[in-house]
């Protein structure tokens, strides 16, 4: 199988000013490095399921998102780079009318979309639909949105090996929760695991969490969404701003789906007084950068 990462992972401290007042350290696992398109945690999460499709004989992988959807790109990308084809269950027949900057670039990659009704989509983890697309891509191995399941949260687990002991706090954004449960998985009990959800009323995934959690780890994660700023892919120009301050401070560039949401609410816990002031505090940033694509001209990098 192709190996995808270009480059390794590393911690990046952030500059003392954003955090010395409130905790001893705040730093971040920079996956976004690893590579141009498959980056962040898109590559942890979908490894196992290429190495599954290859080892099956599958022809190429079925998967689901939306028109800016980062997994479809990256499985797009990812498929093309270990041979196989791809095809994504896009949601919103709207879609197809005028395709969004993502839509084209999983197309670029040969990906082929078929658009689907919200109702049809919302049937994407429903047995029976699967059932119906598996006889009609006989050939496709399907992969559930997000890279979810019990391979993504394996794949998932692998980012530990990037987490040195030490750190007191880990903070992920979360959309289907299979990065953080990974991570949970794979680290010592006492170490405090965030995740920061961008949907409105996403404490949801719990749920979904706890299904590939044992039950004594249930308890062992916190799951926040308060800073949504509007709902999923949602934006205002309080974010924006903060995005661009963000950088000038600690030259990193955040995407504007999940990393710079999570490191809003960081940044809002810290005053507020929610870590201890000992606390050495690892944020993840989990890549996605292509979806900052609509707000390009706003920022400074």
């Amino acid at each position: 199988m192709a190996t995808i990462p270009e480059r390794e992972p590393f911690i990046q401290p952030l500059n003392a000013d954003w955090y010395q007042q409130y905790v001893e350290e705040v730093s971040m696992l920079r996956l976004d490095v690893i590579h141009p398109v498959v980056s962040g945690n898109k590559w942890y999460k979908l490894q196992y399921y290429l190495k599954e499709a290859q080892q099956a004989g599958a022809e190429g992988i079925l998967t689901f998102g939306g028109a800016y959807s980062n997994h479809l790109v990256a499985t797009a990308a990812a498929a093309q780079a270990c041979g196989l084809k791809s095809i994504g269950i896009v949601r919103g027949i709207h879609a197809a009318e005028t395709q969004t900057p993502t839509l084209k670039e999983c197309v670029s990659f040969g990906m082929k979309l078929i658009f689907v009704t919200k109702e049809e989509y919302d049937r994407k983890y429903d047995a029976e639909y699967h059932a119906t697309l598996n006889e009609k891509y006989k050939a496709y191995y399907i992969v559930d949105e997000g890279g979810a399941g019990e391979l993504g949260v394996k794949g998932s687990e692998t980012i530990a090996k990037y987490i040195p002991e030490g750190y007191t706090h880990i903070c992920v954004s979360s959309g289907t929760g299979t990065t953080l449960c990974g991570i949970r998985r794979a680290l010592n009990e006492q170490v405090n695991v965030s995740g920061y959800v961008p949907m409105k009323g996403g404490a949801y995934i719990s749920k979904d969490i706890n299904n590939y959690l044992p039950a004594h780890l249930h308890n062992s994660y916190t799951l926040f969404d308060d800073w949504h700023f509007g709902g999923f892919g949602k934006k205002n120009d309080e974010l924006v701003e903060f995005m661009n301050a963000f950088y000038q401070v600690n030259k990193i560039p955040l995407d504007m789906v999940y990393t710079a949401k999570m490191m809003y609410g960081v940044k809002q816990q810290l005053a507020a007084g929610h870590f201890p002031k000992n606390a050495r505090i690892l944020c993840i940033h989990t890549g996605g950068l292509q979806g900052n694509s609509t707000i390009k001209d706003k920022l400074v990098y």
